[in-house]
């Protein structure tokens, strides 16, 4: 069968802080690796959103300004978002994207309206949360380690949902909880910039599973590709970020 995947990527005009393009780059080519057919696009401030031909939507993170500017945006589009989201689609939502996907970001005084995706919420902090994250990730049924880097003012809650992973070494959504990031059916947010996913392929394979499974049924699979070089520079950054901390 001849697959093919669509990425939507929102707004990256505004929202591409610390290398986030990078993961759709990898995406990309971690999907032509496979014999995958991949089309992406680019959807800035002006154009006009057609959110039901994606497969795949991600939205990066950016400044308190370009977050205010961008909400109202998505705002115009929450219903079909929700539809979209309710309907199994794939979300990957880093940092200021992932703070959109809550109930509100207060900002001091002003509270900017997020999406409802998600049972969570952001408030801002007084101390920004900054430097390198190694977490235990929760999206595996064996054990994983995810890698990347923090710099946030908010303070995220996520209620009961299960986060992408706990804090090994790093702050995380809050710096109180040890949770970090966010998995919500197929609904993946988190604050890890760097880019993430090609310091973290098994993360990537993992959304774009989820992406051809809904739309070629439970039984599409990923052919398995040499990642040694990458899984080299990840248990790299993964020793080297804890600090001594022991993992597992």
């Amino acid at each position: 069968m001849n697959m093919n995947i669509h990425i939507l990527h929102l707004f990256p005009d505004l929202l591409n802080l610390y290398g986030d393009r990078g993961n759709i780059i990898c995406m990309r080519k971690r999907l032509e690796w496979r014999g995958i057919d991949v089309s992406v696009n680019e959807c800035k401030l002006a154009d006009s959103l057609r959110i039901e031909d994606a497969d795949i939507i991600f939205l990066g993170g950016g400044s308190d300004r370009e977050q205010r500017i961008v909400a109202g945006r998505l705002l115009e589009h929450r219903n079909d978002l929700l539809s979209y989201v309710n309907d199994g689609g794939v979300l990957v939502a880093i940092c200021g994207g992932f703070q959109l996907i809550g109930y509100y970001y207060q900002v001091g005084e002003e509270r900017i309206e997020g999406l409802s995706l998600v049972d969570a919420y952001t408030i801002s902090g007084e101390k920004r949360l900054v430097g390198n994250v190694v977490l235990e990730a929760c999206f595996s049924d064996s054990p994983q380690t995810i890698v990347g880097f923090e710099n946030h003012g908010g303070r995220t809650y996520i209620g009961t949902h299960t986060p992408l992973g706990r804090i090994v070494s790093g702050y995380g959504n809050n710096g109180e909880d040890q949770s970090e990031g966010i998995i919500h059916n197929n609904i993946v947010g988190t604050y890890l910039h760097g880019p993430l996913f090609p310091k973290n392929p098994m993360l990537a394979d993992y959304v774009l599973l989820m992406a051809l499974r809904r739309k070629y049924g439970t039984d599409a699979k990923l052919a398995n590709l040499n990642d040694l070089a990458e899984n080299r520079a990840h248990e790299y950054a993964a020793s080297r970020f804890c600090k001594g901390n022991a993992l597992g």
